[in-house]
């Protein structure tokens, strides 16, 4: 891996008041520090957490799709031994307990505005933490035993009789669109509560009545689900006497997870205390509330005992929120020497039996011409119910989807004209000088020079070579065939952040922030930018979170947002903190503020050789009765709200090799270039660069969320069933790093580690379709798997015979 030196477009990042000329750790490899803490077994994830006396939950799961809640009877399962409680929808609503409020629409200024058909409030179905009415998916939860043991609890869930009546379900989009589909909540008869056009109709129509050329494909990116290494866990804990809850629960933002599971319960926020350390695996998932949180809680107040819960496996298969679902329908409209006229889409999310996230839906909505300047275009968003589990953000929301759609029909369309298919895509891309640049349905991209990308892309992946390597895989009886795809994807997120900075006298730096990573390094690359600003060792900056008595504002990590907000409110706090540090350094020595000069990170008065770095001063101010107002020492607290969102960007190409035989498919070779604006740290960049690469090749290849079509059920409960990425399947991914930075923020960062799941799904099938050319493949439904592959080749070759 290497990384180009940054290259700020036309627009340049504004200036960093206070900050020092150069950068000693940002855009260096730091070794992660909280990898030792992590990889020596002293991590902080929910299922370490134990308390005196807990007692533990089960949940009565649902084995219907669909059916009516008649009645439940809990006799026989509350008279079994070692029983404490079982709980029921009946005992929410007598308690009063509320829907989680997931609040699903996005709410930044640049965000797709979603609402229901003609411009309507949508109805998003209330998400109880138990249903009383009806079960609406397979898995959900319709009651609770607690016991004094997980057997114990197991053995009881299963004395609880409940009296289902089953009713007729639907699980995919287009068929719950269908007049007299099975309506999933009666407000919504048509089960469609988000029916939103964007773009100029107009200007589309036009453009696709005077073209020469029009090429249209329905594709339906399928369901996945993270997968997280930790399995989901809640321990809750209530105390009488302060009349206070506590929670550990892994997350993606124990802020967001307080505000709205105080709404549930129905009392202050400050009687909730939420505690999320160490969170193994997110992508998404863990963004939202989940029902087990509010239900420990609850059950903790009504038995006055701790309460937990941790999901196996298979439950995380059926109950984790999970991702894409996407049904589109794509048209391009293009001219005879190639160039791009116009397009039209239909996109519909299928958000399962409740809408917790239109994030998916949203950003993808803006990103459907991709790469490339199309004058006009038509967009059609629409959300779905069906008896599903409701889906959610998941890695890259929504642009995995959209990117695999433009692309491959770019790739069908090359196909039909007859033309080289990097030609037609060269013709089209953005140029760099159009930077920025807004697309036909009003995303302003900030920045980037897509066409560099994709000839570096070409370069590291040895794009001359292929034919030669082609030949040689022909004499072993295999196929080869390579594919590149070419992506820009979406950084907005929630737009809040605080950051509470403080320099202790004890030589280091506190920094608390509500952010909640998941493995992506925040507490080493956040570090870096602050040990930057602050002139002071890298080593000395201690970033604190996860604790809601300590962190009281954040919008999580989610949607790439964590670096960016973090580094743009640091940058923002500088000022601040030089401020603060020169009061304090004119009481030390006996001068005004007005005669301490900053400079190289130094502190010092006008006329005097004496000068104080940041840790030095806090050091010295201890040593002294510092007046009311200074008390606090040099420390800031400093909110920012960020709107503009950031367009990552990049290319990607690999090559598969097929066995004919089999239906095998080996990726051989796989490299991306990925533009991340300033990368703070190189190290962490990559492997995220990696993980997502391995992600998006999951999906292209052997995951999916097979659901029966007849009955409803998911045939997804274990690893025997959901096909993984495996290390012995992947090869050595090539990734470089572009710099071009962005003109929003003081640094110039946009994000990583998406888009190696953004462009992973198209550039597989892509390849895979390039080495099936000679069968007349003209797409791949995904996951590719070997039987599918064995089939296609094994009908072509029945065809053949028969002409």
């Amino acid at each position: 891996m290497t990384q180009q030196e940054p290259n700020s477009t036309d627009m340049k990042p504004p200036a960093l008041e206070g900050a020092p000329a150069s950068f000693r750790f940002i855009g260096k490899p730091v070794v992660r520090k909280e990898d030792a803490r992590l990889t020596t077994g002293h991590g902080r994830f929910s299922d370490d957490f134990k308390l005196d006396g807990q007692a533990y939950a089960v949940m009565v799961r649902s084995p219907y799709p669909h059916a009516r809640i008649r009645g439940v009877d809990a006799a026989r399962a509350k008279a079994m031994p070692g029983v404490l409680g079982v709980f029921t929808g009946a005992d929410c609503l007598t308690d009063g307990l509320g829907p989680i409020p997931h609040d699903p629409l996005p709410k930044t200024k640049f965000d797709m505005k979603l609402a229901a058909k003609g411009g309507g409030e949508a109805f998003f179905g209330p998400h109880l933490l138990l249903p009383a009415d009806k079960a609406r998916h397979v898995g959900e939860a319709v009651a609770m035993v607690v016991a004094e043991t997980v057997a114990l609890a197991l053995d009881a869930a299963e004395a609880v009789d409940v009296d289902y009546e089953v009713l007729e379900g639907v699980y995919h989009s287009e068929d719950a669109m269908k007049p007299g589909a099975p309506v999933i909540w009666d407000e919504v008869p048509d089960n469609v509560p988000i029916d939103t056009l964007f773009g100029d109709r107009a200007a589309t129509d036009k453009a696709f009545a005077g073209a020469d050329h029009v090429v249209a494909m329905d594709f339906h990116i399928d369901r996945v689900t993270g997968v997280p290494l930790e399995l989901r866990a809640a321990l809750g804990n209530y105390d009488a006497a302060s009349r206070r809850y506590t929670l550990h629960a892994g997350s993606g933002g124990a802020v967001r997870q307080k505000r709205e599971l105080t709404t549930v319960l129905g009392i202050p926020p400050d009687s909730l205390r939420v505690l999320s350390y160490d969170v193994g695996g997110n992508f998404g998932t863990r963004n939202r509330v989940f029902v087990e949180y509010g239900l420990v809680l609850w059950a903790s107040r009504k038995l006055g005992r701790p309460v937990k819960f941790t999901a196996t496996r298979s439950e995380a298969f059926l109950t984790d929120y999970q991702g894409r679902d996407l049904v589109t329908k794509v048209e391009l409209a293009l001219r005879k020497d190639g160039r791009f006229l116009a397009m039209r889409a239909t996109n519909i999310s299928n958000v399962g039996a409740r809408c917790v996230s239109l994030s998916p839906l949203s950003k993808g909505s803006g990103l459907i011409p991709g790469s490339y300047a199309i004058p006009a275009a038509t967009l059609r968003a629409m959300a779905v119910y069906t008896n599903t589990m409701p889906t959610q953000a998941y890695r890259s929301s929504g642009r995995p989807e959209v990117t695999f759609a433009i692309e491959r029909l770019i790739d069908i369309a090359a196909t039909q004209l007859g033309v080289d298919r990097i030609a037609l895509r060269r013709k089209n891309l953005i140029r760099a000088d159009a930077m920025p640049y807004r697309n036909a349905v009003g995303m302003n991209y900030d920045s980037g020079r897509y066409e560099e990308n994709m000839d570096w892309a070409m370069q590291i992946a040895d794009w001359t070579g292929f034919e030669q390597r082609r030949r040689e895989a022909k004499k072993r009886g295999k196929l080869l065939g390579r594919g590149l795809a070419n992506y820009v994807e979406s950084s907005i997120g929630a737009p809040n952040v605080q950051a509470r900075i403080t320099v202790r006298p004890q030589g280091r730096v506190d920094v608390i922030i509500g952010t909640q990573p998941a493995g992506q390094g925040h507490e080493t690359s956040f570090a870096q930018v602050v040990s930057d600003l602050l002139c002071v060792p890298v080593e000395c900056v201690n970033i604190i979170l996860g604790d809601t008595d300590v962190v009281k504002v954040g919008g999580g990590s989610h949607s790439g947002r964590s670096m960016r907000h973090a580094a743009t409110v640091f940058a923002k706090a500088l000022p601040d903190l030089i401020a603060r540090g020169k009061r304090v350094a004119a009481f030390v020595l006996v001068t005004t503020p007005e005669q301490i000069e900053f400079s190289d990170g130094r502190f010092g008065a006008r006329g005097s050789n004496l000068t104080f770095d940041f840790l030095e001063l806090a050091k010295e101010a201890a040593r002294h009765d510092l007046p009311p107002e200074l008390k606090d020492g040099i420390a800031v607290v400093t909110d920012n709200e960020m709107h503009e969102p950031v367009f990552p960007n990049g290319c990607a190409t690999c090559e598969v090799e097929i066995d004919p035989d089999t239906g095998d498919v080996r990726i051989t070779r796989y490299a991306s270039v990925d533009d991340v604006g300033r990368c703070i740290n190189p190290l962490i960049v990559d492997g995220q660069t990696h993980g997502a690469i391995a992600q998006g090749i999951g999906q292209a290849m052997w995951e999916r969320c097979y659901i029966e079509p007849d009955s409803g059920q998911p045939l997804i409960g274990s690893f025997m069933d959901y096909g993984m990425p495996r290390a012995d399947v992947l090869p050595s991914f090539t990734t470089e790093i572009a710099e071009v930075l962005s003109p929003t923020n003081p640094l110039g960062i946009k994000a990583g580690g998406e888009g190696g799941t953004t462009a992973a799904p198209a550039v597989i099938v892509g390849a895979i379709v390039d080495a099936l050319r000679d069968y007349g493949v003209r797409d791949v439904k995904m996951p590719a798997t070997p039987y599918k592959i064995w089939k296609i080749i094994k009908d072509a070759k029945a065809e053949d015979a028969k002409s």
